[in-house]
């Protein structure tokens, strides 16, 4: 892979992304294997001067791992100009591929400062608050349906936008084994899930992200979110209007799609 010519794919998907506009398929060779994919991510990301607000985990499902053949998630840069409050609207096109509902954390800033590895017994004094979201995922290419799991790392994570409830601050609330649901009234639409197809636990995959910032030697000078990954799947969108997603113990969120 040259350098030329991956430098040149990474400007295509850089100008959709701040553009908002949809580009020809990228080649399977930038999405084949996933660390070429995460290779055009890093790319990309750095050539975006938006401030980043949080970090997503993307292929957080067991089955779909093992599906596309990979052994872990990856992660990819959420941009604050598409993190919208609740009940805000969306505006998808032929190539979204759904809405996801899932756990976010919001990360105290002096994580940066851990030297030690992120632990499942350490990893808690950085939590503030936990929140139920919702993200619209999408490509901004015309293709659709998921090859590999590049196809999602490559193209800034298919991260369109994502929708935040109500924050709870966090007091050691177990995020794993609570019951989900997303529902549209209007078409009588409903999809029942739960937490622990998230990497079995969020916690699992918040510490996934949390490791992977580490190793990357990514720094914020600010507290930041952590979107866990879907507790749904990705639902199609089958009509237009308020899609609300219910979390136990979290609350609920809502997205009007438009």
């Amino acid at each position: 892979m040259k350098n030329k010519n991956i430098d040149l794919i990474a400007n295509k998907l850089v100008r959709a992304f701040l553009k908002n506009k949809v580009i020809s398929p990228i080649p399977n060779l930038y999405t084949k294997k996933i660390f070429q994919a995460d290779k055009l991510r890093k790319l990309c990301e750095s050539k975006i001067k938006k401030p980043v607000i949080g970090f997503k985990a993307g292929g957080t499902a067991i089955p779909v791992l093992k599906k596309l053949k990979e052994k872990e998630p990856f992660y990819a840069s959420v941009y604050k100009h598409n993190f919208l409050k609740n009940n805000k609207s969306v505006k998808i096109n032929n190539y979204t591929l759904g809405i996801e509902l899932e756990v976010c954390y919001l990360i105290k800033k002096n994580f940066f400062d851990l030297k030690k590895n992120i632990t499942k017994k350490n990893i808690r004094r950085y939590i503030s608050h936990m929140a139920p979201c919702i993200e619209v995922v999408g490509y901004r290419q015309r293709k659709k349906g998921i090859k590999f799991l590049g196809d999602l790392c490559s193209d800034f994570g298919a991260n369109v936008k994502f929708i935040i409830g109500g924050k709870k601050k966090f007091r050691n609330i177990r995020a794993n084994n609570l019951k989900t649901n997303i529902t549209n009234n209007k078409i009588n639409h409903s999809i029942n899930g739960n937490t622990n197809s998230v990497y079995i636990n969020p916690l699992n995959s918040l510490r996934f992200v949390l490791s992977k910032l580490k190793k990357d030697k990514i720094k914020l000078n600010k507290n930041f979110y952590v979107f866990t990954g879907s507790s749904v799947g990705v639902v199609p969108i089958l009509g237009k209007g308020f899609y609300k997603g219910k979390i136990d113990k979290l609350g609920s969120v809502t997205v009007k799609i438009v």
